[in-house]
This record gives structure tokens, C-alpha cells and sequence, in this order.
């Protein structure tokens, strides 16, 4: 299949793809002798496995970890279970920061009147040092 085949089969667009070619996350595929890229069943499940990973907010870099744990048969399963654990961690980091974001813009929006007053408690919370 050709690369927007291969695109709409695995979900990830063809920039993508071409991108994930350029920095080696995927191979390059065949080409043909007019020099199209041609795709098989199994680049399709590695894109979608690609696709699935990043769903989940995997790094570029851990999804080559995984890809290449997932290509290796003999891998033990320790390795998986660590890197998706490293990985819950930075999400529940970022999770708190984000809830602390929140909890700082619902201060000072309680704050505001949101009327035609010119004082505004968020702006004056944003220039804070």
C-alpha cells in the first residue's frame, strides 16, 4: 500500500510517518522503482502500535524502548513493567501540576468580578513576582 493507505489504515498521517522514518523510530519502507514508499501489513501494526503509545503520552524515545522490547520475543516482561511505571510517574507529576494550575486559576478567577470595572485580580495575580 502507499503512504496514505498506510496513513489511513494505521491512523497516523503521512508527516507523521515520514517523520518517525527520518528519525529512525520506524524503518523505512521498501520503495518502488519509481520510488514510492510501499507499506506492508506488519509497517501498518507497527504504526498503530506507534499511534497507540503516543495515545498514552509515551516520549518518542520510550516508544523505541517499547518498540524494540515489543520486537524482541525473549524480552522480560520487567523491563515493560518498569518503563510503564517510570512512565505513570511522570504522568501523576504532571497530573499534580496541572491540578495546581487549576486550583491557582480558580483563586484568582473567584476573585475577579468579570464586570466593567477596570481592577482586574487575575492580571494583578499574573504580574505578581
Amino acid at each position: 500500500m502507499n503512504i496514505g493507505q498506510a496513513a489511513a489504515a494505521s491512523q497516523v498521517s503521512p508527516k507523521m510517518i515520514r517523520h518517525y522514518e527520518d528519525i529512525g523510530l520506524v524503518q523505512r519502507p521498501k520503495r518502488t522503482p519509481s520510488n514510492y514508499r510501499t507499506y506492508s501489513d506488519n509497517d501498518v501494526h507497527v504504526l498503530r502500535f506507534v499511534r497507540a503509545a503516543r495515545d498514552l503520552g509515551f516520549s518518542l524515545k520510550q516508544i523505541g524502548e517499547l518498540l524494540s522490547l515489543w520486537r524482541d520475543r525473549r524480552r522480560p516482561s520487567r523491563k515493560v513493567k518498569a518503563l510503564v511505571a517510570q512512565h505513570i510517574g511522570e504522568l501523576e507529576r504532571r497530573i499534580a501540576e496541572m491540578q495546581a494550575m487549576k486550583a491557582a486559576l480558580e483563586h484568582l478567577s473567584h476573585h475577579c468580578h468579570g464586570d466593567e470595572r477596570p481592577e482586574c485580580p487575575i492580571l494583578d495575580g499574573l504580574a505578581r513576582p
